[in-house]
């Protein structure tokens, strides 16, 4: 696992964990990276500094613990949306705009959207609204 420093187009800025330096130019590369703040798909590589374990092992933090205060909201938001809602992955839009026409019962719900089909839901005045999150990856 490799974590980056990343900066979207508007200058948010914010971390991320990926599985390896290839996975990062290959979500970068399809445009399947998204700012946490403002959902902008222009996101790039910041300056960071390295990071050195410390020669004492009581001394270092623990990887699964958020180092900032955003990164501490999204994990608080990601307990809260898999306590109370239906993660429905990319079959979010059509599941959506269904409950929204009538034709399915409504249930609280989260998942994957293009950013061009999330628009499309809110414009026909589906309520739908971005979260900072990426789904959670199994790793073996």
């Amino acid at each position: 696992m490799i974590q980056y420093a990343l900066r979207c187009a508007d200058g948010h800025e914010f971390d991320s964990w990926f599985q390896s330096a290839a996975a990062f130019d290959a979500l970068s590369g399809k445009g399947l990276l998204a700012c946490a703040t403002c959902g902008s798909t222009h996101v790039e590589k910041s300056l960071m500094a390295p990071r050195v374990a410390a020669s004492d092992r009581s001394e270092a933090r623990p990887l699964a613990e958020p180092a900032s205060p955003l990164a501490k909201a999204a994990a608080a938001l990601r307990k809260h949306l898999t306590e109370n809602y239906d993660y429905v992955g990319h079959d979010f839009v059509a599941q959506a705009r269904a409950m929204h026409l009538g034709e399915a019962p409504e249930r609280s719900i989260w998942g994957e959207a293009r950013i061009e089909d999330a628009r499309a839901l809110a414009e026909d005045g589906v309520p739908v609204a971005p979260l900072p999150l990426l789904p959670a990856r199994k790793t073996n």
